[in-house]
């Protein structure tokens, strides 16, 4: 029996039993074996590199971010590259236009962020039908997901491509778990707890452990609402990815205000038409939010700064990063950093390597 039959054989079974207390343990114990069933369809087939895309499929990182675009075939990927970077991705009124990735560069606030249009995706894409496997390798290196929807049919595609993403080990706008896992060589499985679990309990942790063929650990688990799912997340820690997304519902422009109202009122939302070239600035703008990403102005003694030629970085970086950005080796020549801006208590304010620099902070780094 393949792994698909026999993840298909698991999904009936748990289809069929009813969920309650009874049944909580024995329903866990499946979750744990699916998890370990969908990752075999994440390792690489033989003759495939991890992404698995295959030649002109993946796409070198570049920029100061990535951002892929995941959607169906024809919901305006191709469209939205286009108009945003001075790449030319084929956009047609037919469905798989795009058969591999295409990448562009949106230039914003002084940054260089990766735009990748990736081949539309379609539901069963986890099983390896349309390249969606592939589609989803690729997504998984981003550092921000935009979903892009038709309008018309977006709460129907929204699901699918969530299930999708989610079977894949990809955790959309969620935090890792606040579970510790640490693997021993001997002692048993001893579970500790700040507050004691509502959905967990050492039985069902013991056995999703087994199942995993680990025998010998300490689990502490700091969040007493943590589930069944968080804590198989926390065993597969390797094949689980937690990215931000933005859900971009395309072609308003033919759905009613009312409809329109509502999609815009949802969280990590944007809609826009690109037809009409209408939200597409608003659109710029939230990547730019979601992604977290500063501008720095650095300067040099006697030298005014560049304010035409920003550095970024991310959010809530340290002067150790920005050296860190500069050259690897300028930390071990740092003496102190000169910060003007919102970061510093007075202008300037001398700094060492542990201060947090904030959006606009002009920067001097004075070596030794």
């Amino acid at each position: 029996m393949g792994v698909l039959e026999k993840i298909a054989q698991i999904q009936d079974e748990m289809a069929r039993t009813q969920k309650n207390k009874a049944t909580e343990y024995h329903l866990g114990l499946l979750k744990g074996k699916l998890a370990k069933l969908r990752r075999e369809l994440l390792e690489p087939q033989p003759g495939q590199g991890s992404g698995g895309g295959g030649q002109g499929f993946e796409i070198a990182k570049a920029g100061d971010a990535r951002v892929s675009l995941i959607g169906f075939p024809s919901v305006g990927k191709s469209s939205f590259l286009s108009k945003v970077t001075n790449t030319k991705s084929e956009a047609a009124n037919y469905e798989f236009t795009t058969l591999t990735s295409v990448g562009g560069l949106l230039h914003y606030n002084g940054a260089e962020i990766q735009i990748v249009d990736l081949p539309g995706i379609i539901k069963a894409a986890a099983q390896g039908k349309g390249r969606g496997r592939q589609v989803i390798a690729v997504g998984r290196t981003s550092d921000l997901i935009l979903m892009v929807l038709d309008s018309t049919r977006g709460d129907e595609q929204r699901k699918i491509l969530e299930n999708e993403l989610e079977t894949m080990g990809i955790r959309l706008n969620k935090e890792k778990p606040n579970i510790s896992l640490k693997i021993k060589s001997s002692g048993g499985v001893k579970m500790n707890s700040i507050n004691p679990p509502v959905h967990l309990n050492e039985k069902i942790v013991s056995g999703l452990l087994k199942e995993y063929k680990i025998h010998n650990a300490d689990v502490l688990i700091k969040d007493e609402n943590v589930t069944i799912d968080d804590f198989i997340d926390i065993i597969n820690e390797s094949h689980v990815t937690y990215i931000k997304c933005l859900y971009v519902y395309n072609k308003i422009d033919v759905t009613s205000l009312e409809e329109c109202d509502r999609l815009a009122r949802q969280p990590n939302t944007v809609v826009m038409s690109c037809e009409i070239d209408l939200g597409i600035e608003d659109l710029k703008e939230e990547i730019w939010r979601q992604l977290g990403l500063i501008r720095l102005y650095t300067k040099r003694r006697g030298i005014a700064p560049n304010f035409n030629d920003p550095m970024v970085v991310r959010n809530n970086s340290s002067i150790q990063s920005v050296c860190d950005a500069i050259h690897r080796d300028m930390r071990n020549q740092f003496k102190f950093a000169l910060v003007w801006g919102s970061s510093s208590k007075h202008s300037p304010q001398k700094c060492g390597l542990t201060h947090i620099v904030h959006d606009e902070d002009v920067v001097q780094i004075v070596t030794k």
